[in-house]
């Protein structure tokens, strides 16, 4: 451990990975306990949620595991209030929680378009609103919320309601961040380019869209778009999280840190 997060407490959303490998919430959760943080582990899944945490303590810290269903207030509320009576007070949060369905605004259905904003955009809403109190009140804190490069430009696939929702999260990150700056509560985001992780790998409509289905041609095609040749993975994730989350982004509020490799530079 390097301390760059020493006696600070974490809760990352979307700890759990959705599949083998390293998906941004547990890299990032890994990687807030390797530099000292004491780490709340929230996700839907039980076993992905402990599994992170597992990680976590085989490697010397200190992790709690929390299973959450972040699109209903009530169980939010429920994980903070047990974060806080673990470990008595809330740093940073990461707000990890997201899906990816493909189509537009003509193919996509009512329910589909609800669902995406409910997982995409709503989780993120609830946990800032029962966070941040707690963090004003014990004089400050830090978030980061992950968007998307999808939010800043079409990125050749049709998906209305994650370009959408990573859109309009950014913006509330924004708006937040200069309505908490004077109380001390920085509030930045994460916008992450093409990434090779579980989630990716596992959204049929993401390999439909790029390769017909085939997972390893959608992996080639991704690779040969992004200037530096190859896709990032959780860990380029995680890392910018740390900066935003430590102390080292101190007089840092409000921005959305692209990680993409150029490919936002040059779309094809």
């Amino acid at each position: 451990m390097h301390g760059r997060l020493k006696h600070k407490v974490a809760m990352v959303m979307g700890a759990g990975s959705s599949g083998p490998g390293w998906g941004n919430g547990k890299a990032t959760a890994v990687l807030f306990a390797r530099e000292g943080a004491k780490v709340v582990a929230v996700d839907r899944n039980a076993a992905a949620a402990e599994e992170t945490a597992e990680i976590i303590r085989l490697e010397g810290g200190d992790a709690l595991p929390l299973t959450c269903d972040a699109t209903r207030e009530a169980e939010v509320a429920a994980a903070i209030q047990a974060a806080r009576a673990r470990y008595g007070r809330i740093d940073i949060l990461d707000n990890n929680i997201g899906i990816a369905e493909v189509g537009g605004v003509v193919e996509i259905s009512e329910a589909e378009w609800d669902r995406v904003f409910d997982v995409n955009l709503k989780t993120a809403f609830l946990a800032m609103k029962h966070a941040i109190p707690p963090m004003v009140e014990q004089g400050g804190g830090s978030i980061v919320n992950i968007t998307s490069i999808a939010g800043l430009r079409y990125t050749g696939v049709p998906y209305c309601t994650y370009s959408a929702t990573k859109a309009a999260l950014a913006h509330l990150t924004r708006t937040t961040a200069v309505e908490y700056a004077a109380r001390k509560v920085r509030v930045n985001a994460i916008a992450p380019g093409l990434m090779k992780t579980p989630m990716v790998e596992n959204a049929a409509g993401l390999a439909k869209a790029y390769a017909g289905g085939d997972v390893e041609a959608m992996w080639r095609k991704r690779d040969s778009q992004v200037p530096m040749g190859h896709m990032g993975d959780a860990w380029d994730v995680a890392y910018a999280a740390l900066f935003l989350a430590s102390d080292e982004s101190k007089y840092v509020t409000g921005i959305e840190l692209v990680v993409d490799g150029g490919i936002t530079l040059k779309y094809t």
